[in-house]
């Protein structure tokens, strides 16, 4: 079988387990993709017969549905990806009922048969050892025990990477939450960082508004010394507030 696609990756060293000689591999050239840029370049290869703001318009359409029918219960194979809500938490008897406060909903989506498919049209190109930059492998929310998923405000989050120590006297070091469609930066103080070691900070939350945010670490920290302008690691998946 051809292959259609070429992915470059760097490895990293794999702090999330006890061997100091694993790596874990990272693609070289992660971008997010929206919607509208996704029906423009489909139109711009050939791939769609239709104008892009009309495939965007039905895709949109599509999507408000999907969501809807999820909403009320239903599961969701569109073949490339199945999705279904979930209920998070323990209820302590039969009898007892829903509670936001200790109970969470959550959207899950898994791979479908489709895209299974395309796995072997893919080729990964392993670029060697990453340059020592700092990198978020993973962040962990203590309270409802989802990774790289939910945020609980006013609870401990672990994250987990490399080289991601809080460290200079930068003004612009520190850890910050960035709300997805404003960009604005909400900043951690720096007496609820809890842990603030290389391979792992832990924070405390801060009162974040409901909703979707992406998260930074901005340190001049690197191997025990500083550098003369910090550096920016970003998580590459998106947090939500429920």
């Amino acid at each position: 079988m051809p292959v259609l696609h070429k992915i470059k990756a760097y490895l990293y060293d794999n702090v999330l387990t006890p061997d100091p000689n694993d790596f874990i591999a990272r693609t070289a050239s992660e971008r997010s993709l929206n919607v509208k840029q996704i029906c423009e370049a489909s139109v711009n290869r050939g791939g769609a017969d239709v104008a892009a703001a009309s495939m965007e318009h039905a895709v949109e359409l599509f999507l408000k549905e999907m969501a809807y029918q999820l909403c009320d219960g239903y599961s969701v194979n569109t073949g490339y990806f199945t999705a279904c809500i979930q209920i998070r938490g323990v209820f302590s008897s039969a009898a007892e009922t829903f509670d936001p406060k200790k109970h969470h909903i959550l959207f899950q989506f898994n791979q479908g048969e489709k895209l299974r498919t395309e796995i072997p049209n893919i080729e990964i190109s392993i670029l060697g050892v990453a340059q020592s930059d700092a990198i978020i492998l993973e962040i962990k929310d203590v309270k409802s025990g989802t990774v790289n998923d939910l945020l609980t405000p006013g609870k401990n989050l672990k994250i987990r990477g490399n080289k991601i120590k809080v460290m200079g006297e930068n003004q612009a070091n520190g850890i910050f939450f960035v709300e997805t469609s404003t960009r604005m930066r909400l900043p951690v103080e720096a007496s609820d960082i809890v842990t603030n070691n290389p391979s792992e900070v832990i924070l405390v939350i801060p009162a974040l508004p409901t909703g979707t945010y992406s998260l930074e670490i901005v340190t001049q920290y690197s191997n025990g010394t500083l550098l003369k302008e910090p550096r920016t690691a970003t998580l590459d998946k998106i947090l939500t507030v429920e």
